[in-house]
Parts: structure tokens; C-alpha cells; sequence
């Protein structure tokens, strides 16, 4: 179908400030929609209360407001403006509130204004969690055993049919799980409830079973108004449920699961988003796994844009801001051409070689009085993405960029993290109590724990142990285990062993070691370790990514640098 000619003018509500849990993300995914749109022949109004965004640019739309993204504001533009259409799904959590409080106010059947990008029925069925939760188990999966409340009285009935702590409380139309926690015991759930009730524009609050420890999962996935269907992109979090997915590590493609589950869950995010009607645009759905039995539960979905769309857009090369404004105009995923291969149209998955990695970046130290303590609310400022051939190169590349002193999944001295002291300087009582301080970091869920995960598997604590205390899954558990293993056979060698023997060297480089890391360990300069590497002649190689791991020709790819006998470069 081609895009639709009864519209000429589209409202675009921007996500406002820069906050915790919404952030620049929603800037690079409407300046995607407002290029597009304007170069489809559509007339753009911005509505952002941000000016310094990317999207407010005025080459950019039509014509921009730099005005409160509220009820009121936004009347008083629709009624100068007369927009044909909203497109909500942008924004984030800001844009989709105040869409749907328009639609209810009777401001957009007055002035004849259509809601494109997602239906207001979606957005309810989706964003209110008792209504998701129905639609769930019409179609025989499984969520959590939950229920809402919207006052101390209900909450305390529906703890009854749980019978146990902890217990999850999210509040409802909130960004960032902001109003959400965990309690542990009645004080603390009566006090969280509170809390959540308050922070809720609906004053709705969901109690929910926990799930803490669970493996959890994403998928980012399409749809178009003829059913066509894909996922664009697969994460995993390595920080089990119970850590707000921008909090934890995550990594794409999913490494854990067998094709089998993967199938099994792609095949249930295929059935959620036909489900809720999503049929112009995109949506973001979690879902957790029982580490035990196997068992799926399907814990919420985003039918927008979301914060992990932009990371699946740089990973896969598929642009998800930019193929969802063409959804929302009438266009189908096979009228869309990959930009890239110039030949394949939207509708074929991307596929990658490669392995992308998230690390969030935390400044707590800003933060007076705010404990480093990660749960379901998000409370990172930021993040890095890095990409490698395998999970180890593109781990270590990752606390690389984070910016705070760590040259790798190495020992890192930043803000007196470690509480090591020598083996042989350590009386009894002493190593107990280290042994005990460490045994709590590594079981709290905070900024720093990987570090001291770190710590615990250079002093040979099992893999099993540390799995007990983190739930964090036994294979990015060795994953961890094979990087300080390879570490304390670079210690164990003549530096001479290492600097002549390039196989050896090369395979430092693929394990993700960086040239300061390798001057910290073989106690040369960092400029030492180039010269060798030179004479060796190991130089970095460039691999494309272009949405189809190289099944067909690209045209405009962009690249990583890695190690690797091949470059693509």
C-alpha cells in the first residue's frame, strides 16, 4: 500500500526533558521520524519542551514549539495548528501520557485529530497493566500472579492471594519503573504501596508475585497493518529480574537460550503484539524465565518506541524510529527498502555475526544520600554500547568506555572499590571478615558489583557460589572465569613469552585485553606494548554491520573494529 494521502499535517510530540529513564534516546528517534516524514511530503509539527535536542532544529519539521508537553499546551497548538494526525510513539512514556489524556479529554474527536502510530484501544490495553494481564491469558501464556489496587485496603487483599514476600510493586503510566520496588516484609510493602500510589498519575498501582532471580529477556519487534511480523533484534539482560533492564548488562543477540526457547518466545511475542493491535509501528516486550523448570512469563511490553530501540537500531543497523513513522503513514514493512543492501525490503529480519554489549553508567556520587542499590527502578544516567565478535571482546571493550578509570574487566581502583588486601598480610580474623564483606557486595545488586564479582573469581570462590549469590546464569558466570583465568596466565609468563609469540598476542587482543590493560600486566609502558604489537604486525580489522551478516551486498554499512583474520574494512 503507499502512504497515505488523507493526512497532510502530523502533530509529533517529542519526549521533553532529559531525565532518569528517558533520555536521549527519544531525541534520535524522532529526529529519524521528522527526517522521514518531511521527505514523504507530510508537513511536521514538533512539539518538544526541549531545546536542546537535535529534533528542535528548524530544518528539521515544519514547524517547532518549544512549549510544556501538557493537556493544555498542546490544545492550544492543535487549535492553531489543526493537525491532521498525532503520532505519540516517539516520545517515550511522556508523549503516549499525554496522547492518551487528549483522547479522553474529547480534544481530538473535537478537532477531527487521528492517533496514528498506535490506536488509543493499544496503548490502553498495553500501558494498563490489568488489561495486558487479561489479554495475556486469553492467549495461554503466562504472567505473574498479580493484581490492582488503588488504595492500602485493596493492596492488603491482594497480598493475601500471593502469601509471600517479596513481592514486586510497579506503579501504573510511570517512566523509568519510577514509584516502583520490592518488599521484603509488611512495613516495607505498606510503605512501597504508598509510595507507588502517589507517584501514579491514575493513583494504580500493580502488586505482582516476585519473579527475583529469574533470567530476563527482550525482544524488540515490528508489525504492519498487513500482519508482516519480524523481530528486529533479541537481548538478554545478564542482571537477573529484580534490576530495571536499564540498570542491568545487557547483550544482543540472546546467549543463553537454545533455538528451540528462542523460537518459543519469538513465536509468543508474534501472538502479544497481534494481540494488542499493535499494527502501525513497533513494540518493546520482556519477558522472564524460570532458571529451574523453563517456565515463560511474560512480564510487560512497551507499544512504542522505546529506550532499548534505539540500542537494537545501532546493533542491527535496522532503523526502528525511521521504518515506524513509515508504518504510521500507511506504509507496509515489504514496501520499505533496507538502506543498506539497496535489494532486500524492510520485512526480512536482520541477522548479526557479531555480539553487542550494554553497560549503564551510574554517577551516585552525584547523588547525595542515594544508596548504590539497583532494583526496579531505573537510576542510570546513561549507557555504552560496544560491539565484538564475541561476548569477552565486546564485555571488556565496554567498562573501556564507561569512563571511569577501568582499562577492562580488570582490577579497577576507582572510588576505593576494592577491599583486597595481600594474602600474606592477612591474620585469620581478617580474611573471615573480607571474605564476609565481599560475600555481601557480590550478592547486592549495585553499580559496582561486577567488579567485585571480579574479585570473588580471582580468589577462586566457584562459579556455583557466586551463581547462588547473584542468580546471575553459570555461562557468562565462565565467560567472566575465562577472562581473569587467561589474565593469570599472562601474570604467570616472561614478558618476552608473551611480546614474541603473536598467536599468543592475538589471542590476548580477540579475549578483548586492551594495550594499557596488557602494560599493567606484563609491568611495561602502555607505548611498549604498541611497538611490540606493531613489529608483530597485529593491527585491528573492520567488520560491517549490515542487518544480514553478509548474506547479501552492502551499499552504505557502517563498521567495528575487532580482531579477526578477515577484514571487511
Amino acid at each position: 500500500m503507499p502512504k497515505r494521502t488523507d493526512i497532510n499535517k502530523i502533530l509529533l510530540i517529542g519526549s521533553g526533558p532529559i531525565v532518569i529513564g528517558q533520555a536521549c534516546e527519544f531525541d534520535y528517534s524522532g529526529t529519524q521520524a521528522c527526517r522521514i516524514l518531511m521527505n514523504d511530503g507530510y508537513d511536521v509539527i514538533l512539539v518538544n519542551s526541549n531545546p536542546a535536542t537535535i529534533m528542535t532544529d528548524p530544518e528539521l519539521s515544519y514547524r517547532t514549539y518549544i512549549e510544556p508537553i501538557t493537556l493544555e499546551s498542546l490544545e492550544k497548538i492543535i487549535i492553531k495548528e489543526k493537525p491532521d494526525a498525532i503520532l505519540p510513539t516517539l516520545g517515550g512514556q511522556t508523549a503516549l501520557n499525554v496522547a492518551v489524556e487528549l483522547y479522553e479529554k474529547g480534544i481530538l474527536e473535537k478537532n477531527n485529530i487521528e492517533l496514528i502510530g498506535a490506536k488509543y484501544d493499544v496503548i490502553k490495553k498495553a500501558e494498563n497493566r490489568d488489561s495486558f494481564r487479561k489479554c495475556i491469558q486469553e492467549i495461554n501464556l503466562n504472567v505473574p500472579i498479580s493484581g490492582f489496587v488503588h488504595n492500602i485496603s485493596e493492596a492488603e487483599e491482594v497480598f493475601r492471594n500471593i502469601n509471600r514476600y517479596p513481592v514486586i510493586i510497579r506503579a501504573s503510566f510511570t517512566l523509568g519503573g519510577t514509584g516502583g520496588g520490592i518488599a521484603y516484609n509488611k512495613e516495607d510493602f505498606l510503605e512501597k504501596v504508598s509510595y507507588g500510589l502517589k507517584c501514579s498519575p491514575v493513583s494504580e498501582v500493580l502488586i505482582e508475585e516476585s519473579v527475583l532471580g529469574w533470567k530476563e529477556y527482550e525482544l524488540e519487534i515490528m508489525r504492519d497493518k498487513n500482519d508482516n511480523t519480524l523481530v528486529v533484534c533479541s537481548i538478554e539482560n545478564i542482571d537477573p529480574m529484580g534490576v530495571h533492564t536499564g540498570d542491568s548488562i545487557t547483550v544482543a543477540p540472546i546467549q543463553t537460550l537454545t533455538d528451540k526457547e528462542y523460537q518459543t518466545m519469538r513465536d509468543a511475542a508474534v501472538k502479544i503484539i497481534r494481540k494488542i493491535g499493535v499494527e502501525t509501528g513497533g513494540a518493546n516486550i520482556q519477558f522472564a524465565i524460570n532458571p529451574n523448570d523453563g517456565k515463560m512469563v511474560v512480564i510487560e511490553m512497551n507499544p512504542r518506541v522505546s529506550r532499548s530501540s534505539a540500542l537494537a537500531s545501532k546493533a542491527t543497523g535496522f532503523p526502528i524510529a525511521k521504518i515506524a513513522a513509515k508504518l504510521s503513514v500507511g506504509y507496509t514493512l515489504d514496501e520499505i527498502q533496507n538502506d543498506i543492501t539497496k535489494t532486500t525490503p524492510a520485512s526480512f529480519e536482520p541477522v548479526i555475526d557479531y555480539c553487542v554489549v550494554k553497560i549503564p553508567r551510574f554517577t551516585f556520587e552525584k547523588f547525595k544520600g542515594t544508596e548504590d542499590l539497583l532494583g526496579i527502578s531505573m537510576k542510570s544516567v546513561g549507557e555504552i554500547m560496544t560491539i565484538g565478535r564475541t561476548f569477552k571482546e565486546a564485555f571488556q571493550k565496554g567498562f573501556r568506555s564507561l569512563e571511569i578509570g577501568a582499562s577492562g574487566f580488570t582490577e579497577y581502583k576507582g572510588n576505593a572499590i576494592f577491599i583486597k588486601i595481600q594474602e600474606k598480610d592477612k591474620t585469620d580474623s581478617e580474611r573471615i571478615k573480607y571474605e564476609e564483606n565481599l560475600l555481601n557486595l557480590v550478592k547486592k545488586p549495585s553499580s559496582k558489583r561486577f567488579f567485585y564479582i571480579r574479585e570473588a573469581l580471582e580468589l577462586d570462590w566457584s562459579i556455583e557460589k557466586i551463581y547462588e549469590l547473584t542468580k546471575i546464569d553459570k555461562w557468562f558466570l565462565n565467560q567472566f572465569k575465562e577472562i581473569i583465568d587467561f589474565e593469570k596466565y599472562l601474570k604467570s609468563i616472561p614478558k618476552q613469552d608473551f611480546f614474541n609469540n603473536k598467536n599468543l598476542f592475538f589471542l590476548a587482543k580477540q579475549n578483548g585485553f586492551s594495550d594499557k590493560e596488557l602494560a599493567t600486566i606484563f609491568k611495561v609502558d602502555e607505548l611498549e606494548v604498541r611497538h611490540f604489537k606493531e613489529n608483530l604486525n597485529i593491527t585491528p580489522s573492520f567488520k560491517m554491520v549490515d542487518t544480514c551478516a553478509g548474506e547479501f551486498e552492502a551499499f552504505t554499512p557502517y563498521f567495528y573494529s575487532t580482531f579477526d583474520e578477515e577484514d571487511e574494512g
